[in-house]
């Protein structure tokens, strides 16, 4: 195949896969559907989960709910990516941008630390997989960096947090979060993040739990943060996702 067939071809398969999302999510703004495209290569996340955190973002820039956009458990920069394109498509590129990660591949986890779909432990899934596999969520600081420079967010409002939350925080935290996003998978880390980072989210911020569904360690983070006094509701965006406003 010559190189213009190749391309071609890839083109082809883009045009597709964006008309496929588009009648999939027929009521998505489609310069949403647009940012997704855009930062597929460079995320795990499902289009239901990026939709989600853009139109997060749009409500607090509408809602003049004040504080920075924090993630915590980046790996290639991609929902990063799609916060601050939809940023700048509203004109918000004075708000900071903040990523936690070790930018070194998955912390170490527990016993609590199990996927939900079949109970397997995380650990031994870590141990039996290279670290070049997505389970690892392996991606260098400057590949990171690099991502999110494509996106034309200013740089000088970006701010990158290399090392485990459990050592960065709350040293490191803003101190006010219009957004906050969560997944570092584990219980440990998921707890930490909610104890230092909760308290600074913003009356009217909002706060995304990547994989409540997915890991029983994180879900189980999330409820003993609820059940011990935090008013939110968590509502559910896909079978992994959740997403809740915080009330005061």
């Amino acid at each position: 195949m010559s190189l213009r067939d190749a391309l071609v071809d890839r083109m082809q398969s883009v045009l597709h896969s964006q008309a496929v999302i588009r009648r999939r999510f027929p009521d998505a703004d489609p310069k949403v559907l647009e940012i997704f495209a855009r930062v597929k290569p460079y995320t795990m996340t499902s289009p239901d989960r990026i939709i989600a955190l853009c139109e997060a973002v749009r409500y607090v820039a509408r809602s003049g709910i004040p504080g920075a956009v924090v993630e915590c458990g980046v790996w290639r920069g991609g929902s990063s990516m799609a916060a601050a394109l939809m940023l700048a498509e509203l004109g918000e590129t004075s708000r900071e941008l903040c990523l936690f990660d070790t930018f070194e591949g998955m912390s170490e986890p527990t016993e609590m630390d199990k996927r939900a779909r079949d109970a397997a432990d995380a650990g031994r899934l870590l141990d039996t997989s290279k670290r070049d596999e997505k389970i690892w969520c392996y991606s260098p600081l400057d590949e990171v960096k690099a991502n999110l420079a494509s996106t034309g967010y200013p740089a000088d409002r970006t701010r990158f947090v290399q090392g485990k939350v459990e050592d960065t925080l709350p040293a490191a935290a803003p101190e006010s979060i219009a957004v906050l996003r969560l997944d570092t998978d584990w219980y440990e880390s998921t707890r930490c993040e909610l104890e230092h980072l909760y308290p600074r989210l913003s009356p009217g911020g909002v706060l995304i739990i990547d994989d409540y569904g997915a890991w029983e360690g994180a879900r189980r983070a999330v409820d003993e943060y609820i059940a011990a006094g935090a008013p939110i509701l968590l509502n559910r965006i896909d079978e992994t996702g959740r997403i809740g406003v915080k009330l005061r």
